[in-house]
């Protein structure tokens, strides 16, 4: 197997297990025999030195990965930029970071103290990306940062793992458009986000993007067992841009309500 799908399978078998409707509305696909094509996975972290984006981004980058573009997520205090391959079949890798020096004098400590429990050596590799939570929490330090950054909160609770997986709607045969995919999807019982609206972007924007709302689940903090929102699984259209190719870029604006997805007020 090649080394990026030992990669990509390896965040797939995580990813899966903290969030079980993505398994199943892919098995869902699956079985109306679609492909399911990956179009990104996207990760989160926060931008201190030891584990930033270019920490994170390092093993893609070893693998052949380029950097693209960047975007600037100002409500959410938000820096993220995202990697290609040469291989067009390869999903892209958006990976974002919290910006901590715009955040309370609090927030900054509580989560440099997370940091500094991190054992050294291991950001920077392909084993860090599926680390999970390198920090012990207890639910109340994720209340209080979540109040302040939901980004904070999910980052404090699930640590280090693909925040999502997308469906790259063109490659599926039995839905021409992103929104008839969005009612499918409900109607098989899985909440969407409809924050910003159920289809984020458009056609003029060469980007149309929906998402399930995460999955609840137990989260083990050092103080007890707290289920609160996990991952969830998105899907993309992308269009034609002038000059005859398709978009292979992100759109702030609608990323800026996709990240909704993992909030505990929705």
């Amino acid at each position: 197997m090649h080394a990026l799908e030992t990669v990509f399978a390896a965040l797939w078998d995580q990813y899966a297990t903290l969030t079980p409707q993505a398994h199943e509305i892919r098995t869902l696909l699956v079985d109306r025999g679609e492909m399911v094509v990956n179009d990104h996975v996207a990760f989160r972290t926060f931008d201190d030195p030891r584990l930033g984006i270019d920490r994170i981004a390092k093993p893609f980058l070893h693998l052949g990965y380029e950097a693209k573009d960047t975007y600037r997520f100002e409500q959410k205090k938000l820096f993220a930029r995202y990697y290609q391959h040469p291989d067009p079949s390869l999903p892209k890798v958006f990976v974002s970071e919290l910006l901590l020096s715009e955040f309370s004098q609090e927030l900054q400590d509580t989560v440099r103290g997370l940091i500094d429990q991190m054992p050294d050596g291991v950001m920077g590799k392909e084993e860090g990306l599926t680390m999970g939570r390198p920090w012990s929490v207890d639910s109340e330090t994720y209340e209080r940062l979540a109040a302040e950054s939901e980004y904070a909160g999910w980052m404090a609770a699930f640590g280090f793992c693909a925040n999502h997986f997308t469906v790259f709607v063109n490659a599926l045969k039995g839905f021409d458009k992103i929104e008839d995919l969005a009612a499918f999807i409900e109607e098989n019982g899985y909440p969407m986000n409809r924050s910003g609206g159920l289809i984020k972007g458009s056609e003029e924007v060469a980007l149309a993007q929906c998402s399930t709302l995460a999955s609840q689940v137990p989260v083990a903090f050092s103080d007890g067992e707290k289920t609160v929102p996990s991952c969830y699984y998105e899907f993309a259209q992308r269009f034609e841009r002038e000059d005859g190719t398709l978009y292979q870029g992100f759109v702030a604006a609608s990323a800026d309500k996709i990240f909704e997805s993992t909030d505990r007020q929705r």
